[in-house]
């Protein structure tokens, strides 16, 4: 990371924390603190970066980073402490909750997870892309239902009705083998996702990529559905990644 002013000195943790995107901010910050954990290049009993550090590395606000630490502390990977000698202190890893059954980690085991990642995105964007250039006035009352489903869904039942948003993009694109294949990897990527906790934080970003991604198709502009739908594919491999790698 080049260096200027008001950056932290060179050390350790420039080799992985990297200054984040902005369309998926707490995605990626939450992806990097999470590899700086199992890397180990902060023990466990030793105490994180100051806030301020870990904001500058990673060139985000302290909003997003306690959003990222209490993802952490919910998770029973890390503890604030306070007082004089306070901050955020790593726990050891059988303190760490369970990260879901022996199946379901012997399934996800199995899945070429960054094909699976990069297949969805390539499916994704283009089905984005074809319904805004041929979506049917039936198509966006289907669309417009699909995600008004998502906006009111109960968090147990966000799952599924985030997978039919989905499912619906890929049936408007007018490619049955479009579809289909999508259905196929979609519900891989539930498999994977089945096996992360279910962040309030990054629901409430994804909805509002959703909503961005229908208001282009809407407005018939397929460079923006599929760069937007790229973005949200972004963010959902970011967690991912930083979950299951």
């Amino acid at each position: 990371m080049a260096g200027g002013a008001g950056d932290p000195p060179p050390g350790p943790l420039d080799s992985v924390l990297r200054p984040v995107r902005a369309g998926n901010g707490f995605e990626e910050a939450l992806e990097q603190v999470l590899q700086l954990l199992r890397l180990g290049l902060v023990p466990p009993g030793e105490r994180l970066p100051s806030e301020r550090e870990l904001s500058q590395h990673l060139r985000i606000s302290r909003v997003t980073l306690r959003e990222v630490l209490k993802v952490l502390q919910d998770q029973s990977m890390v503890e604030s402490r306070r007082g004089r000698y306070g901050g955020t202190f790593v726990l050891p890893r059988t303190a760490a909750a369970p990260d879901g059954s022996g199946e379901l980690r012997r399934r996800i085991a199995a899945v070429d997870v960054e094909d699976t990642l990069r297949f969805r995105e390539v499916l994704e964007a283009g089905a984005a892309g074809l319904c805004a250039e041929g979506l049917t006035a039936d198509g966006e009352d289907r669309l417009r239902g699909a995600l008004d489903a998502t906006q009111g869904a109960r968090l147990d039942d966000y799952r599924r009705q985030d997978t039919l948003l989905h499912l619906t993009l890929a049936e408007l694109s007018g490619s049955r083998t479009l579809a289909a294949q999508y259905a196929a990897v979609r519900a891989t990527l539930n498999e994977l996702l089945d096996g992360i906790p279910l962040l309030v934080r990054n629901l409430e970003h994804s909805q509002q990529q959703h909503a961005a991604v229908v208001e282009a198709v809407l407005d018939r502009d397929p460079d923006a559905a599929r760069e937007m739908m790229r973005e949200h594919c972004g963010g959902t491999a970011a967690l991912l990644r930083g979950f299951l790698a």
